[in-house]
């Protein structure tokens, strides 16, 4: 018994803990990095923040929506 809660708090702490990761293609990397202006890489930035953002606005509307048909 005391053995699952050891591995379980080994496993939560390595979920935790943050890793650098290199997450570019190499077309993308290659291109990045022979830019001085970084015109290319503020875009690539943008552009992933807009893709991450468009689902929690979509949920959050979706939750509005739900709590204003429970609450009529």
């Amino acid at each position: 018994m005391h053995t699952k809660y050891v591995f379980l708090l080994v496993v939560v702490l390595f979920l935790l803990i943050p890793l650098d990761a290199e997450a570019q293609c190499a077309m993308c990397r290659a291109v990045l990095e022979s830019e001085s202006s970084g015109k290319a890489a503020e875009g690539i930035n943008n552009g992933i923040v807009y893709l991450m953002a468009v689902p929690y606005v979509l949920v959050a509307g979706l939750f509005y929506f739900i709590y204003k048909k429970m609450r009529a």
